[in-house]
């Protein structure tokens, strides 16, 4: 059953938009607030979204698409983190 509007608790996760090698882009991916800050601040949201994606293309039989960039949703355009 649905939950009513504004009963999920504020800054329970951080969004990303992810754009792939191929062009693609999925926006509004999940992360949880809690694996991002301190030093490495949104870092640790690569790894999350890679670990995602691995699961994602061993269900459907198609290999993962590389991640180009990662952009934390609402941040400024120049923030966005580049992925090797």
């Amino acid at each position: 059953m649905a939950k009513k509007p504004g009963t999920n608790p504020k800054g329970e996760f951080a969004f990303f938009d992810v754009v792939y090698e191929d062009g693609s882009q999925r926006s509004n991916r999940r992360v949880p607030a809690e694996l991002l800050g301190g030093l490495d601040k949104d870092e640790p949201a690569r790894g999350y979204i890679i670990e995602q994606d691995r699961e994602i293309a061993e269900k459907s039989g198609r290999a993962p698409l590389q991640i180009k960039s990662l952009q934390r949703v609402g941040a400024k355009p120049e923030k966005a983190m580049k992925v090797k």
